[in-house]
């Protein structure tokens, strides 16, 4: 027979599939990477014009850029950082965070860690929890929060607060490990970490009893308690607030309310090393354990019968009750407070954020104590 069709060994199957990264069978390894960022708003670029903090390394760029053009007697190539709006923005009612959607329309509710324009927000599944941020990661190395492993990232810039972070971790025989900035951005999720990150085992809870018992061997007893709070960083401000203002406890629900993450760490700045923390399977049954405990218990609410002015029960033992960021108060726990608070406001806002609200409440209540001591 004429030709070589019958040859041994011959392909029966075709030479190559399409090259990877085109629209061929490995098209999903171009899933989820989405539109790629103006230059305006990447961090690292000197075109950069975002509001988020103008990196350092940026700065030198755009400064040299600036040199280099009046040298040369051109207008400079560069953004002009703070004057385009590259964070989420403030909708969606009560404080929720507002971020834009296919076609630049409002998502309503989206919440969550506030990233670097054009980074991931999402860290890789096999990430460890990390606690990140110069402050976070001292605050917590001063408090002896159990650490197996300190990241730095390469070319950081040190200040006083990086070298105590470093020599601290050292001398309590903390690995030390160098990583690349990008390698350090996919860990974090994209979140803002200033070069450094603590990685640390899951956070422990104070047993609810043993925080009620602690905060009654007080002068001036002083907890706060959140109703289905779901963001991670209304959680760590009232932390921080707490600590500011002598609460000694702070007590959650377990479901449906944000818990102790990394997010929350780094927003207390560290305090949450400092304030003990419950976590609560029944938030309206413990309340009523605080209550016989002799605590009163009091939630803020915009429509409370009590002004936060007027509020004489302050100088007592004392439960703060904070809402949740949409709804308030659930209505078994706004039935379960002794009285409801709202804090008067000259303007026709609708309400102030969570954390917010926390920490005004907080420092009127501080202050009372202080001026009746």
């Amino acid at each position: 027979m004429a030709g070589n069709s019958q040859r041994r060994g011959r392909r029966l199957t075709p030479k190559a599939g399409a090259p990877k990264g085109t629209g061929g069978k490995n098209k999903d390894t171009l899933a989820g990477r989405g539109r790629t960022l103006p230059a305006d708003e990447r961090p690292w670029h000197k075109a950069y014009s975002g509001t988020e903090k103008l990196p350092q390394r940026t700065a030198w760029k755009q400064d040299k850029e600036r040199r280099a053009a009046a040298e040369e007697g051109r207008a400079p190539k560069i953004g002009q950082p703070g004057t385009k709006d590259t964070t989420w923005g403030k909708g969606g009612g009560r404080g929720v965070p507002t971020a834009k959607g296919r076609g630049g329309k409002p998502v309503a509710g989206r919440s969550g860690p506030r990233v670097s324009p054009g980074r991931k927000s999402n860290p890789a599944k096999d990430s460890p929890e990390l606690l990140v941020g110069r402050n976070p990661v001292l605050e917590s190395l001063r408090a002896q929060v159990p650490a197996t492993a300190l990241y730095t990232a390469q070319g950081i810039d040190v200040d006083d607060r990086v070298k105590e972070i470093v020599r601290t971790a050292a001398d309590r025989g903390i690995a030390i490990l160098e990583v690349g900035r990008a390698e350090l951005d996919r860990m974090t999720g994209g979140v803002l970490h200033q070069g450094v990150g603590l990685q640390v085992p899951p956070f422990a809870y104070e047993p609810f009893e043993d925080l009620v018992t602690a905060a009654l061997e007080q002068a001036a007893p002083l907890l706060v308690a959140l109703d289905g709070v779901t963001d991670p960083r209304n959680l760590g401000a009232v932390i921080r607030s707490a600590a500011a203002f002598g609460a000694q406890g702070v007590f959650v629900p377990e479901r449906r309310a944000a818990g102790i993450t990394a997010t929350a760490w780094r927003t207390s700045a560290g305090a949450a090393a400092r304030v003990p923390v419950a976590q609560v399977t029944n938030l309206t049954r413990s309340l009523k354990a605080c209550k016989e405990a002799g605590f009163v218990v009091v939630g803020l609410d915009a429509d409370g019968q009590t002004d936060l002015y007027d509020l004489e029960a302050a100088v007592g033992p004392l439960v703060v009750v904070v809402g949740s960021e949409g709804r308030g108060l659930s209505r078994l726990v706004g039935e379960t407070c002794d009285l409801t608070v709202s804090i008067p406001m000259v303007s026709d806002v609708e309400s102030l954020n969570a954390s917010v609200a926390a920490a005004v409440t907080l420092a009127e209540v501080a202050r009372r104590r202080t001026v009746e001591v």
